[in-house]
């Protein structure tokens, strides 16, 4: 047992130690797609929302190491004709990105992850030989047992978001990733299947997804693969029945997601909380994306906040997710940002109507928190700002006054009314105050 290659069933089995959503038939149709062409998923769904623990048990059921027999037996999997065909039977190789990014530098990580999963395939298979190339080693270890491997990728994404602006970082990661899974002709001989998962889709290369052959499931097109990430609304009403807690309260806090082979979709870690706390309360303030969130809004791309505004009165806005190149800082247009909060979460999207809406009470609580931090941030740089003025001022910087009176008033002014005097006029009086 690796910690990359075979890790085991122990995740899967510390979930079933706790309150447990049967979610096995996503099994199913995992199994459906090996070695098959289709046999490449990725699945995007915000933070927190049981991705990582679709991950933990599609290890424990693949992973040829172990028996997880007793740890499926009674679940839904379990009724399935295939279910014994494909139980414990292959090499499966995990990373979680994120704890790649933990223990080395976003430079590092791709030779760190060819480097660890080498010297496990060496380790544990030492008669494999070893190549130049970690797509050949893996390649040697399929000649030698006779097996196709199951490759499971948790927060694919990570090295996406978390190097943002570092663009060669970024391609270099993704290259890795095409070396593995766009090697048309031997990419099935390795792999009988492969799951992704993590926040955002397959970034975009140009206007295509640069690994284009997986089969991708998201908050706006999220197919058969609804109801299996995240709690569906019966799961929801009969936790809140065996724990007596009130549904509609649950309801009004944490749904709004609406998915059409799935209907209601809520937050599980928020339903979690609520049952486990005996609270209505936001716990989706205690993921990191909610601290990116004012940023996005006070980019104000075409007048974002005033759509946020608009948004959490209840409003629902038609939204063009097409344009979305799957990343945090590629915004050309507002609808970019929106696209992104609806991977996010922060907004749920109506595949019909192209429209999106704050999908319940939890979120509603986060945007206006946002909101009020944004106008705090705007009125404490303006301040700092008409300082620098009376500063510049007294001491007869003319070119510094100046420069500061045009920035704020292209800031403050709309194009239509830039040249006109008396806006000019109210700038001055605004901030030479």
């Amino acid at each position: 047992m690796g910690n990359y290659l075979n890790p085991g069933n122990s995740g899967f089995s510390n979930m079933r130690n706790d309150v447990y959503v049967d979610k096995t038939e996503m099994i199913r149709l995992i199994n459906q797609t090996i070695n098959t062409p289709r046999n490449l998923t990725c699945i995007s769904r915000p933070r927190r929302f049981g991705k990582s623990f679709a991950a933990k048990m599609l290890c424990a059921y693949y992973d040829k190491t172990c028996d997880s027999k007793e740890l499926f037996d009674d679940l839904r999997i379990a009724k399935a004709d295939e279910y014994l065909k494909y139980l414990n039977k292959y090499d499966v190789i995990y990373l979680d990105m994120a704890s790649v990014l933990g223990v080395t530098s976003p430079e590092d990580a791709v030779s760190y992850v060819k480097r660890n999963i080498t010297e496990e395939v060496l380790e544990i298979y030492p008669e494999v030989k070893e190549a130049e190339a970690l797509f050949d080693t893996l390649a040697n270890l399929v000649t030698y047992t006779g097996n196709k491997i199951i490759m499971i990728i948790d927060e694919w994404d990570s090295p996406i978001r978390e190097n943002g602006k570092k663009i060669e970082i970024q391609r270099e990661y993704l290259l890795f990733l095409r070396s593995l899974f766009k090697n048309s002709g031997t990419t099935d001989k390795i792999f009988a299947a492969v799951y992704m998962t993590g926040i955002l889709p397959i970034k975009k290369d140009g206007s295509q997804s640069a690994i284009s052959d997986f089969e991708e499931l998201t908050m706006v097109k999220p197919r058969k693969f609804a109801p299996y990430v995240g709690f569906t609304e019966q799961e929801v009403k009969d936790l809140c029945r065996e724990y007596q807690i009130d549904f509609s309260k649950m309801k009004l806090w944490y749904d709004g997601y609406s998915f059409p082979n799935a209907n209601s979709i809520y937050n599980p870690n928020s339903v979690m909380k609520a049952l486990r706390n005996d609270d209505f309360d936001s716990y989706w303030s205690q993921t990191s994306a909610a601290e990116s969130l004012m940023e996005y809004i006070s980019l104000d791309y075409g007048g974002l906040s005033k759509t946020i505004a608009e948004l959490i009165g209840g409003i629902e806005v038609e939204v063009d997710t097409r344009g979305f190149s799957n990343d945090l800082v590629t915004f050309r247009e507002k609808d970019d940002v929106l696209t992104l909060l609806i991977h996010l979460g922060y907004l749920a999207y109506d595949k019909d109507s192209e429209k999106v809406h704050i999908p319940n009470e939890e979120i509603k609580q986060e945007f206006s928190r946002t909101i009020r931090g944004v106008r705090r941030n705007e009125t404490i740089q303006r301040v700092r700002e008409s300082d620098q003025i009376i500063s510049d001022t007294v001491h007869l910087n003319a070119d510094a006054v100046a420069a500061q009176i045009e920035k704020i008033h292209t800031e403050e002014t709309t194009a239509l009314f830039y040249n006109n005097e008396q806006t000019l006029r109210s700038v001055i009086e605004k901030y030479g105050k």
